[in-house]
């Protein structure tokens, strides 16, 4: 069981996301750089490779400083098999939607774990 200490210093949220989101989030706030220069969101284009995505996934579950990870849901179509291993409750995992590819439920990892869960 988690205890107050293994997540009180979690207070970011990670972002990997396409331009138009990762925009939206750093004007509401959501931006942070920390001391050694190690961003909170990963913009991801046409051009970004899968690795350096799976990269910024591993490396943003893996901090102690994040809480929440969003993720645009067509984003992490690219690395599902990642997406679907991780099962940890902190950073909580979301997918979202972007303004070009709205959400599909079917393909979300985490609701797929509840409706399984409760036999669905």
């Amino acid at each position: 069981m988690a205890t107050h200490a293994s997540f009180k210093d979690r207070v970011l949220i990670a972002v990997i996301g396409d331009e138009d989101s990762i925009t939206g989030l750093l004007l509401a706030g959501v931006g942070h750089i920390n001391e050694h220069q190690k961003k909170n969101f990963l913009v991801v284009d046409a051009k970004t490779q899968v690795s350096t995505i799976e990269s910024a996934f591993q490396e943003f579950t893996e901090r102690k400083d994040v809480a929440i990870l969003l993720i645009n849901q067509h984003i992490a179509e690219k690395i599902r098999p990642t997406v679907d291993r991780y099962q940890q409750a902190f950073p909580t995992l979301v997918e979202i939607p972007s303004k070009d590819h709205p959400y599909d439920p079917s393909k979300d990892s985490v609701l797929k774990r509840v409706q399984k869960l409760f036999g669905e």
